[in-house]
């Protein structure tokens, strides 16, 4: 959770003033590509369902905010990053869209797959 919506007095303070609170966490597409991955990979389902929920709910504005969620996460070129699924057995590669809060899923894939694709152009 950010760290202003913890602090009740900033919300106080910050919404009078304002009007509603908007609350933009992130988007993620598209949950399919994990469901149709986690159908043939069942060792890998909770996983990923959690990385959904906790991609969902965060509020990704810079590099560094994933980064202290999950500190073994790669950042690569054109804003994509890799994270480690199960102790590094998968891999999962998005790209972000900070400045709109979007997450595409690039790909999903064994540590095998992965030593086979090209992480900056997929």
């Amino acid at each position: 959770m950010n760290e202003y919506l913890a602090d009740d007095k900033f919300i106080k303070t910050l919404v009078p003033h304002l009007g509603t609170l908007y609350i933009c966490s992130v988007r993620v597409i598209s949950k399919k590509t994990l469901r149709d991955f986690w159908v043939k990979h069942r060792d890998c389902e909770e996983r990923l369902k959690s990385w959904h929920k906790e991609a969902e709910e965060a509020m990704w504005k810079t590099p560094k905010d994933i980064k202290k969620e999950y500190p073994s996460a790669s950042f690569l070129a054109n804003n994509r990053v890799v994270f480690n699924i199960k102790g590094n057995n998968y891999r999962l590669i998005v790209k972000i869209n900070y400045d709109y809060s979007i997450v595409w899923i690039r790909f999903i894939g064994t540590h095998t797959e992965y030593d086979k694709i090209n992480a900056l152009t997929i």
